[in-house]
């Protein structure tokens, strides 16, 4: 696996402060960010490469990792155990070296260099002549990316075609899914190395607010305009859901904010197929304007007669 440098994709060095991560970080994900660069699929690769350097270097212990192993990091817990099985067995580590993160490099010194311990070649395999004979695989890195969606592609189980790291992969994307949920997908990361499993994806799904629809869990919320004469009247209303129209009936005298609900008009219940969420009407009730005289002097009839 080719050596990954974080800290040069953030642009800042090795001693930087998590306070100039997360600028350096904030800053490249907006110049980046897919959404700001639709038809660039390099901007979509530096994006997941920021989002990835990010997401160690701003966790301490995961940097701390890093900064030892490389991009091994992930497997420093079991290089660990196996190292303290290998003393416990009575054996040793000669000389003082070890792994560095310098592109996956794996040394030890016995002051010449020219020999390798053997708990080295038990995880990695011997080095001599440039052979390797490990038995002991890595699991490759887990990848991480967003997509972004419209609620109404939110709304419907359709296909998707994402790049990740090069390769295209056709995906299916569940009815449901909600702004800022992660999906994993098992083995569609990073190769593993010395026949250990591939990597994870994790996809990160961005729903941007709709213009009409506000959700809440699996509930619809929707605000409609109501004439006067048919909220005091009474009368029809011909009102959009998700995916359609309905007719809804208006009852005398209905006041202003007054809601309505629709059962199962509203989102998707993620992976329940047919079961759907409410849809809440909030009736708005608007005034009349530039009425004319002789309007005016039928209001102030009612308002006698009250």
């Amino acid at each position: 696996m080719a050596y990954i440098d974080y800290y040069n994709i953030l642009g800042v060095n090795k001693n930087a402060s998590q306070d100039d991560i997360k600028k350096a970080y904030k800053k490249l994900a907006r110049k980046y960010h897919p959404d700001l660069n639709p038809n660039d699929p390099n901007a979509h690769r530096k994006f997941q490469e920021i989002n990835e350097a990010n997401e160690v270097l701003s966790d301490p212990e995961k940097r701390k990792k890093y900064d030892q192993y490389g991009e091994n990091w992930k497997h420093a817990d079991e290089y660990e155990s196996q190292r303290q099985q290998y003393s416990r067995q009575g054996n040793g580590f000669a000389g003082t070296g070890g792994f560095t993160n310098d592109g996956g490099t794996y040394w030890s010194s016995s002051g010449d260099g020219s020999e390798f311990s053997d708990f080295f070649e038990s995880m990695f395999g011997s080095r001599r002549g440039g052979s390797s004979r490990s038995n002991y695989g890595f699991r490759g890195q887990d990848y991480t990316t967003e997509l972004s969606l419209s609620l109404m592609d939110a709304a419907k189980t359709h296909k998707q075609v994402i790049s990740v790291n090069g390769k295209n992969l056709r995906i299916t994307v569940p009815a449901g899914v909600a702004n800022g949920q992660t999906i994993k997908l098992k083995g569609q990361g990073g190769p593993g190395t010395n026949g250990g499993p591939d990597g994870d994806l994790y996809i990160t799904f961005v729903i941007p607010d709709d213009s009409r629809f506000k959700r809440i869990g699996d509930d619809l919320y929707l605000t409609v305009p109501l004439d006067l004469y048919t909220a005091i009247l009474g009368g029809e209303q011909i009102i959009d859901t998700l995916d359609s129209k309905v007719k809804l009936k208006i009852k005398p005298g209905t006041q202003n904010n007054s809601k309505v609900r629709l059962k199962g008009k509203g989102f998707p219940v993620y992976k329940k197929d047919g079961q759907c969420g409410d849809l809440i009407v909030t009736y708005s009730i608007e005034i009349p304007t530039n009425l004319t005289e002789k309007q005016k002097d039928l209001f102030r009839e009612i308002q006698s007669l009250n």
